[in-house]
């Protein structure tokens, strides 16, 4: 069997490109940046295979470009950058890379609570500012998180390891999703409430939902105002779940205590005066940039591929329908 011809729109970690090069003619952009949308459309020409990126944007256009494209695999656990059904119309695969970064977007979700509870980054440059005079008893004060409420919206793998992790802190789980889940109650000891009740009565809300057309602006300005106003919002699942500029407006205006955020709605780009703000926590999306996760996601994309080669259905196919074509 001859070697596909494959394209990776941004280079992985080794241990998946040499996989990848051991199996496949490869080509991967040179360039630690995002492509062009030209220099996409140029560059996927006369592949069998294309490793695409959150960020690349994969449209029916796309599709056409790579005329006689066979897969393509998402580098992500999501995929909305993805026109899926575009693709499954021209018999093409799309695949993504679940569970291997579960742990460590919980991980991250986790750190980032804490930092904006214990206002950590604050107290950073704080003291790095020479501002550090002496110990003082009202220096800094955060809020605890043992004992308290966490809302989790969100009852997938991710919420649900982010969930097991609370227990040492001893809290209160309530948790929000479309219905339902009785092995994440099971687990987690978490009660299942609507959306206002888990916004009226948590200290703490964090968001683990995928971006779908239900929810783009799940929490917007109404949502903000039901919250406490001693409440903190964890965001490490898609920017657009959350409104940015009604965030920016209810942290000045003090509706919410503080937010912790690894991805945003127009990225890179950040909502005006978002960055301007003590009380939030902003890091460039980076919840599964462990060396484990990023290898094995590297890793699942280049298996997926290696699986339709041989003729076989994809192990993380999001559109199995192609595999009875």
């Amino acid at each position: 069997m001859s070697k596909w011809n494959v394209y990776v729109t941004r280079l992985l970690p080794k241990p998946a490109m040499d996989l990848l090069k051991e199996n496949c003619n490869v080509e991967v952009n040179p360039e630690d940046r995002v492509l062009t949308r030209q220099e996409l459309l140029q560059n996927v020409r006369g592949t069998d295979a294309i490793i695409s990126l959150l960020t690349d944007i994969i449209d029916s256009e796309v599709m056409d470009a790579a005329k006689g494209v066979k897969i393509i695999a998402n580098y992500a656990v999501g995929f909305n950058n993805i026109n899926i059904k575009s693709a499954t119309a021209r018999g093409i695969y799309i695949t993504n890379t679940p569970e291997v970064l579960t742990d460590a977007t919980a991980e991250l979700a986790w750190a980032i609570l804490l930092c904006t509870a214990r206002r950590v980054v604050e107290a950073d440059n704080y003291l790095r500012g020479g501002k550090f005079k002496g110990w003082g008893p009202q220096l800094l004060l955060g809020h605890s998180v043992k004992g308290k409420t966490l809302g989790i919206i969100g009852a997938g793998r991710i919420g649900q390891v982010f969930a097991k992790m609370s227990k040492g802190f001893e809290m209160k789980i309530l948790y929000y999703d479309n219905k339902p889940n009785l092995e994440f109650e099971k687990e987690t000891a978490a009660t299942f409430v609507n959306l206002d009740q888990l916004l009226a009565n948590s200290d703490y809300v964090s968001l683990h939902v995928p971006l779908t057309s239900s929810t783009q602006h799940l929490i917007g300005s109404r949502e903000l105002k039901i919250m406490k106003n001693t409440a903190i919002l964890i965001n490490t699942s898609r920017g657009p779940v959350v409104d940015e500029k009604a965030l920016v407006e209810a942290l000045i205006n003090n509706e919410i205590w503080g937010a912790g955020l690894d991805v945003f709605e127009n990225e890179p780009a950040l909502a005006p005066g978002l960055a301007d703000l003590n009380n939030v926590v902003i890091l460039p999306h980076v919840a599964s940039a462990t060396f484990e996760a990023r290898t094995n996601m590297g890793l699942v994309a280049v298996k997926n591929i290696l699986a339709v080669m041989e003729n076989k259905k994809p192990p993380n196919c999001l559109n199995p329908e192609v595999f009875q074509k």
